[in-house]
């Protein structure tokens, strides 16, 4: 009876040990978020890679411009603009990256150019716009605070210098435009996201405060959505991998200071005003993957532009000039960098 003698000197221990239940997984969220338990954030599943620098061009067709004067400086004139040109470079670094705080700081510097047919045009606004051009030159701070799995806190502060400034006269108080952005928000599952709070910005061309809506949701491998309410919504559908299809609506707001080079003869006191612009885009966006890092984007839609109109900076509140800009088609173009994969695979 060898074996059975074997099997005698063999004691169990005292305490059975059990390992603990492994959690049910799900194959496709592991390898996107991780098997790690994740703190809170607004991203879902399916949606495009983060981009770090952007470059960005836009071009609109021909549209007529006509200008009501409010004011005895100006008088009444119509235009037409052949085409109107946007130059766009934006860059994102993250400066801190903790599981209960992650920052990101980001600088933007744009340029809105304006080309008039039968140019001069003899209007004191038309000719400044072709000749000076509108600026911006800005910069960031973006900070999400995950409160646990499910909870977090998103804000963000910009700063911008908003003009038709030259680097000779750029002064900082006569040009500068704060904004702000707090949403409280909510992750449901790893394909939804949501939540509420508040913006003071320009987005409706005067600084004005408005509430704030996020709702960012996947419903299957090839469809999703992500908005920010009222500003933007977009119907996300992934064709693969490498290729995102967008469609939707964005509002765009900005306030600009417009320096006078001449005198006006009724009043020469009147040499600064702010013009205030609001433009609705119904759009359609396609994304591709070039390489590892290198994403190229195409947009194009039509431009309907809700106010261009220019006030009286001594007081901001006389309207001196009511522009109605025509609608018209828009078409851009897009390169940029996104982490490569052997990062986020880390």
């Amino acid at each position: 009876m060898p074996v059975l003698d074997a099997q005698a000197q063999v004691r169990p221990p005292r305490t059975r040990v059990y390992p603990r239940p492994a959690p049910p997984t799900d194959s496709l969220t592991d390898e996107l978020v991780g098997k790690e338990k994740e703190f809170a954030n607004p991203s879902v599943l399916g949606q495009g890679p983060s981009k770090g620098l952007i470059f960005h061009y836009e071009r609109t067709t021909g549209f007529d411009i006509t200008s009501n004067s409010r004011s005895s400086d100006f008088t009444d004139r119509s235009g037409r603009v052949s085409n109107n040109d946007r130059f766009i470079v934006k860059g994102y670094i993250p400066v801190w990256n903790r599981p209960h705080l992650k920052m990101v700081v980001g600088v933007n510097y744009e340029r809105e150019e304006f080309e008039f047919e039968n140019r001069p045009t003899g209007y004191t606004l038309y000719d400044e716009l072709e000749e000076k051009g509108l600026k911006t030159l800005g910069t960031q701070l973006v900070v999400l605070r995950p409160i646990d799995e499910r909870n977090f806190i998103l804000g963000r502060v910009k700063g911008e210098l908003n003009g038709d400034y030259t680097s000779s006269e750029l002064r900082l108080k006569d040009y500068l435009r704060m904004s702000y952005e707090l949403v409280y928000g909510w992750k449901k599952s790893p394909t939804f996201s949501w939540g509420i709070g508040a913006q003071l910005g320009y987005t409706f061309g005067r600084r004005s405060i408005y509430p704030a809506i996020m709702y960012n949701r996947t419903w299957s491998d090839h469809w999703g959505v992500e908005a920010l309410f009222p500003a933007r919504v977009l119907v996300r559908h992934n064709a693969s991998a490498k290729s995102l299809l967008f469609a939707g609506y964005d509002v765009n707001g900005l306030s600009y200071i417009l320096k006078f080079r001449e005198t006006l003869p009724i009043d020469p006191t009147l040499t600064t005003v702010e013009l205030r612009e609001t433009e609705l885009k119904v759009r359609g966006r396609w994304e591709r993957e070039i390489y590892d890092f290198l994403w190229f984007g195409a947009e194009g839609g039509y431009r309907y532009n809700n106010s261009f109109d220019v006030f009286d900076r001594r007081n901001g509140r006389t309207k001196v000039i009511d522009n109605k800009l025509a609608g018209t088609p828009y078409f851009s173009l897009e390169l940029f960098i996104v982490p490569p994969r052997r990062f986020l695979k880390q």
